[in-house]
């Protein structure tokens, strides 16, 4: 008789785990069943902001395999519009509700991948139902983001409360969509995922995009007109909107898994093994944006949800399943963005990071730009380094610039990765030529001036 693989969430951890056990072992071994309350799979929720700016024109092109191709190609029973609603270790069964058509369904199990994803910060003044307020985590709440847009009379005034990822690729996608757009920001700067000389940055090119930055300010409610969202309250007074869009950030979708009795860390996450194993559960898996993971630099457990480490960690857990080996070894949390024109990336450790994890450390800001000097098109960027004292070693970088500024990233998590200090990546020899870079990359500038700063020189 076939073992039974239950997979509880059909997006990139889930059917990335659930493709790779199929890769090593056929139907006749082993039967696969994925759950998805949501009507796709396997999409890029990353690309909905894209999507909504038109700049992606057709919603279908995030989808990187529908279910049909799981069916088909892979033998996987994919079962959308199905939500579990418990997870029995002790019987090995989970309960699903058919979203659809009505009514539960009981499916026994041998393994099971828990890969339910994240859910949105949703505070208790965006509960009450007001037409016109939008989360954005999935095609579905793009698509009814887009319907709003398109009602007459068209919106004309939005808000995005919150100035992350999400807020920003969505501030802009609501003004290339022609709207008037305030972000609204409770910390004293937007992209708190970089330090604050670094979020200034970005902030100055928001305002020149014609984005107002309301920092500072605490959203206390919602003003509405015949049901319809008329109004952002705030501690400074309320900002009028025709549209508000919720860019708060997630949280692991942990709630069966704390029910059924799976270990969560100090983030909130599923704590899984280096084979995405959950600990002293056996035959049960996790990955993607659910689970907690270790920071490479600071030693800590850390959430940090990325379609990059979801795919990695279902892959991991899929060739574990299918009796292979392999491990996730971990993240250095690496992410880039653009606002506009501008290019903002990020790796390892912030200062406030640093001193949390009690590291001593020096940080530096170069000034340099992405092309040599005289070349037509070069534009200014903005290279922060943090490296420990006194053995230099990267902590972490940002960048903040234009074209050919955020890719630089890579280069830097790759020496963090590595454990190189500021010293050796003076010497690192990256590629030149004037329409590219000058002839010191503004990554070696900023490595020369964190190993004057390490030497007390300042030069």
């Amino acid at each position: 008789m076939a073992e039974r693989l239950i997979v509880v969430g059909g997006d990139a951890a889930g059917m990335a785990a659930a493709s790779q056990a199929r890769r090593r072992r056929d139907r006749a071994d082993l039967e696969i069943v994925a759950f998805e309350r949501g009507h796709f799979t396997s999409y890029s929720a990353c690309g909905i902001p894209y999507w909504i700016s038109g700049v992606v024109p057709d919603r279908d092109q995030l989808i990187a395999r529908d279910p049909a191709t799981f069916r088909d190609s892979f033998d996987i029973d994919v079962r959308l519009r199905h939500e579990v609603t418990t997870i029995d270790l002790d019987r090995r069964e989970v309960v699903a509700r058919d979203l659809a058509r009505g009514g539960e369904v009981r499916e026994g199990f041998d393994t099971l991948v828990y890969a339910t994803g994240a859910v949105p910060v949703q505070p208790d003044w965006a509960r009450g139902g007001v037409d016109g307020v939008f989360g954005m985590q999935t095609l579905d709440d793009g698509s009814a983001l887009l319907d709003w847009l398109e009602q007459e009379p068209k919106p004309r005034h939005a808000v995005v409360v919150g100035g992350g990822y999400i807020g920003v690729e969505m501030a802009e996608a609501l003004v290339i969509r022609g709207l008037t757009v305030n972000l609204v920001e409770q910390a004293d700067q937007p992209m708190s995922t970089v330090d604050p000389d670094m979020g200034e940055l970005v902030a100055e090119a928001l305002r020149e995009v014609g984005i107002g930055i309301r920092t500072g300010l605490r959203v206390t409610g919602l003003e509405e007109r015949d049901g319809r969202i008329a109004a952002v309250v705030t501690t400074e007074g309320p900002i009028p909107a025709d549209v508000v869009v919720l860019g708060l950030g997630v949280r692991p979708n942990t709630a069966l898994a704390r029910a059924a009795g799976l270990p969560l860390g100090p983030t909130g996450g599923v704590r899984c093994d280096r084979r995405m194993r959950v600990p002293e559960v056996p035959g049960v898996w996790a990955a993607g944006d659910c689970v907690e993971t270790l920071h490479r630099v600071s030693g800590l457990p850390v959430h940090i949800p990325l379609g990059t480490h979801a795919n990695k960690q279902g892959r991991v857990a899929g060739i574990n399943i299918g009796g292979g080996y392999a491990t996730f070894p971990g993240v250095v949390g690496t992410a880039v963005t653009k606002v506009c024109d501008l290019e903002v990336g990020r790796t390892g450790l912030r200062e406030r990071d640093a001193t949390a994890a009690g590291f001593e450390f020096v940080a530096v800001l170069a000034e340099s730009t992405n092309r040599a000097g005289y070349y037509p098109g070069a534009r200014p960027m903005t290279v922060k380094l943090i490296a420990e004292r006194p053995s230099g070693r990267l902590l972490g970088a940002q960048i903040v610039g234009w074209s050919e500024a955020a890719k630089r990233i890579d280069a830097l998590a790759v020496a963090l990765w590595n454990g190189m200090t500021v010293d050796e990546m003076t010497a690192l020899d990256l590629g030149y030529a004037p329409p590219y870079a000058p002839v010191w990359d503004p990554v070696l500038i900023a490595a020369r001036k964190a190993v004057d700063a390490l030497a007390g020189t300042g030069r």
